[in-house]
Formats: structure tokens, C-alpha cells, sequence
């Protein structure tokens, strides 16, 4: 799991530019299933059939895409730029860049030395229009160089932090994509009665358009979408976050099919899985919350892998935590065709 997130995590992909990320899902991915393709919108669909005609299709699915930033003109050799998903505007100033141009180049947030700051300025965060990214080059080199509408990255990848856990970027949601593989090299021997459908979907950090698209395609009975969920920290609100190695928090609420979530509890006391309960009393913020309405109607659970500072390059996870997750979606998979004939 750490080198195929790894990998993965050193893709530069920001949502609408995942084919690099697509291309690394899709090899780890293809010996664990019958078929893998990419398909319009850039999702990675692999498929493994039980062999069984008209078996109910149960589709996993995580994204690929991340957060990132996009250029949108050149001023005095320095780019402006607008954001890709939900970027925290904190976490820029003389931050390290990825420019996607190719081959791509690095580049850094300006900003001013606290020497020249006006009083009051430094308990101040700067709304993105007021940052620039210093390229080191002349107005008219930069303008060649990095043509408007360039993406852009966090730079770096993942790596150890302490014992069991990995830091780094784009783990939100690519550490879950993980997840399904290993759910995957699991079931690897296991008999199935359903057909699995494994998922690395695009555009979620946007507007959840690829697993909007794929799902539709698919035409699952069932669906899981698995994504992160806040860790706890010592400066975080405790009823909105779950504990790093206390293994999956459990969607409950209006978004998760009632069945779908029991089933899931019910797996993780059988086979002794830790987890935890995250209510979730609306939209989920996860693909979950798109999936669910797809054509008409699927039923859907919310799987969720704690992490710590989401939509920052040092998101932090526990890799224990992933193998419990990959543990859970195995055994929910396990008898789902014949069991849920008597749940629902």
C-alpha cells in the first residue's frame, strides 16, 4: 500500500487534468480485475465478473483528482492564478509549485518579508488576488514559458511521518483509491456473487462530474463511495472529526441507504474491524451524495479514512487505518448478492 501510494501521490493531476493519475490507477489496478479502461471523462472503470448471468453490480469507488491552482495571466514576469477545488488561500505564501507546463516547471508563492509588512498585515490571510507565483523569469520569457490556463500542483509527493503514518499531498482521495486495490487483492481468491466494479473517478474536488458520469454508465445496484474524513487534532472540534488508527468511520444519515450502512456496521463487528460513526445529516460532501440519484436510484454507503489537514500538502493519514477500510469493503463485498435479497 505505501509504494502504490506513493505513486500514486506523486502524480500531478488537479481535477480536468487527471490523465497522469489515470494512467498509474489503471496499471495498479489491472491485475486484480477482468478489464480496466478509461473512459470519456478520465475515470479508471475496472471490472472482475463472478460469472454469474445478470449478477447485481456493486460498485467502489474513489477519486483521483486533487486540489490545485490554474494560470490565469502573467504580470511583470510573475503568474496570477485562480484556484482548482477548495484551496485554502493559508496555505500559500512561499509555498513550493508545480507548474504543468511541459516539461513542467517549479515555482513559489511571493510574498513579503515580514521586515516590509504594514502593521496589523501579519494576522492577515491574503485573498488569492493578492498573491502572485515567482517563475524567476521576465515578463516575456514567462509569457511563453506558461500559456493561461497552465494547471498547477502542489509540489512533493508522500512520505513517513512517525511510525505507521505517511504525510504529503493529494492522499485526499488517492490513499483511498489504495484502499480499493488492496480491497481488491483481497478478494483476489474469494468467490463473488456479485460483479465488482472498482472506480478511480475525476472532477470530484469541482463538481463529482466523473463519478456522476460513471456511475450512470455502470448502472450499479449498490455503491460505495469511499472518501476522507477530518482527523483529529488538538485544535479541532471534536464531534466533527475521528480519530487517526481508530479505523473507517461509517456514514450515518439521509445520504447512506439504511440497509447499506447496518450491513457495513455489521461486517466490522464480525470480523472484528475497528471503526467509527460519523453522522453525516446532509450532503456528504462525497460522491456518495451524486452516485445515489443516478438514474434511478442506487443504494449507497459512505466509507471514510480519517485524515489530518485536508486540502493542504501535508495531509496526514495511518496506513493502519487503510488496511482496516480495504479489510471492510472485502468483507462487505463477500455474500452481498444473496444478502441483500433479505435486507432491502
Amino acid at each position: 500500500m505505501r509504494n502504490a501510494l506513493e505513486r500514486l501521490c506523486s502524480q500531478c493531476a488537479p481535477s480536468g487534468f487527471e490523465r497522469p493519475a489515470a494512467e498509474v490507477a489503471a496499471e495498479l489496478l489491472r491485475p486484480f480485475v477482468d478489464e480496466v479502461s478509461i473512459d470519456r471523462m478520465g475515470n479508471v472503470v475496472g471490472v472482475r465478473r463472478c460469472g454469474r448471468e445478470n449478477a447485481p453490480r456493486l460498485l467502489l469507488d474513489a477519486h483521483l483528482d486533487e486540489i490545485g491552482l490554474i494560470v490565469t495571466g502573467v504580470e511583470d514576469g510573475f503568474l496570477r492564478f485562480r484556484s482548482i477545488g477548495g484551496v485554502d488561500p493559508r496555505m500559500l505564501p512561499d509555498r513550493e509549485l508545480t507548474i504543468l507546463t511541459a516539461p513542467p516547471m517549479f515555482g513559489v508563492v511571493a510574498c513579503l518579508p515580514p521586515h516590509v509588512l504594514k502593521k496589523g498585515d501579519s494576522d492577515k490571510a491574503l485573498s488569492m488576488d493578492k498573491l502572485f507565483i515567482d517563475i524567476g523569469m521576465s515578463q516575456e520569457e514567462a509569457e511563453k514559458a506558461v500559456p493561461v490556463g497552465t494547471p498547477v500542483v502542489y509540489r512533493g509527493s508522500c512520505f513517513p511521518l512517525g511510525e505507521g503514518q505517511m504525510c504529503g499531498k493529494s492522499m485526499d482521495d488517492r490513499a483511498c483509491f489504495v484502499t480499493l486495490l488492496r480491497a481488491a487483492e483481497l478478494l483476489k481468491d474469494k468467490e463473488l456473487d456479485v460483479d465488482l466494479y472498482i472506480m478511480g473517478s475525476t472532477r470530484e474536488e469541482v463538481s463529482g462530474a466523473g463519478a456522476k458520469a460513471g456511475t450512470f454508465a455502470i448502472d450499479p445496484d449498490y455503491c460505495v463511495a469511499v472518501d476522507v474524513t477530518h482527523g483529529r487534532t488538538p485544535d479541532g472540534p471534536k464531534d466533527r472529526s475521528c480519530e487517526l488508527f481508530g479505523g473507517p468511520a461509517i456514514g450515518i444519515g439521509p445520504n447512506m441507504t439504511s440497509w447499506m450502512t447496518r450491513r457495513m456496521k455489521a461486517k466490522a463487528e464480525e470480523n472484528q474491524i475497528p471503526w467509527q460513526p460519523e453522522v453525516m445529516a446532509g450532503h456528504t460532501g462525497t460522491n456518495g451524495w451524486h452516485m445515489q440519484i443516478s438514474r434511478e436510484g442506487v443504494a449507497t454507503s459512505v466509507i471514510s479514512l480519517p485524515l489530518k489537514y485536508m486540502h493542504t500538502p501535508i495531509e496526514v493519514l495511518a496506513l493502519e487505518d487503510m488496511e482496516s477500510v480495504a479489510k471492510l469493503l472485502a468483507a462487505f463485498t463477500e455474500g452481498l448478492g444473496k444478502e441483500a435479497e433479505v435486507l432491502c
